[in-house]
């Protein structure tokens, strides 16, 4: 079930960290959808969001996602609008969140790790999630527990 939200009003979701800024767009009963922007210029630079919950689903998916266009990598952005996500997070009274990386994702991989979560197992994605539809077979899993954060 998804619900309207103004602009206005999604302002309030608006998080920034004085370097990135994450410009909510849109939002549902379980999912939180940015515009990752640099604040100084106000470019678009990629793509973030927070899912919130522990369904089965999202244990392969993961409740943070990030994409930073290619021009814009190693600075960073990815790392530090997790940690905004982490923020929301916990102002949604989420306990920990999930990021799942595919193993051939060396620059996520070390986003991670620089999270400082704890690596929880590499799975075999179930055909009955879209992720394999996608052609994505297997995850790793990393935990965060956000009383840390």
């Amino acid at each position: 079930m998804s619900f309207f939200i103004s602009r206005l009003a999604l302002r309030e979701f608006d998080l920034d960290d004085g370097e990135i800024k994450l410009v909510c767009y849109h939002v549902t009963s379980d999912n939180y959808i940015y515009k990752i922007t640099l604040k100084k210029t106000r470019e678009h630079i990629g793509f973030c969001d927070l899912r919130t919950g522990h369904t089965p689903s999202l244990y392969y998916l993961g409740n943070i996602g990030y994409r930073v266009f290619p021009q814009y990598r190693g600075h960073c952005y990815a790392y530090k609008a997790s940690l905004l996500l982490f923020s929301l997070a916990k102002k949604l009274k989420m306990d920990y969140v999930l990021i799942t990386v595919s193993p051939d994702n060396t620059p996520s991989i070390k986003t991670c790790e620089k999270l400082g979560g704890e690596y929880i197992e590499t799975v075999d994605v179930p055909q009955w999630h879209s992720l394999y539809q996608n052609n994505e077979r297997v995850k790793l899993i990393y935990r965060y527990d956000l009383k840390e954060f």
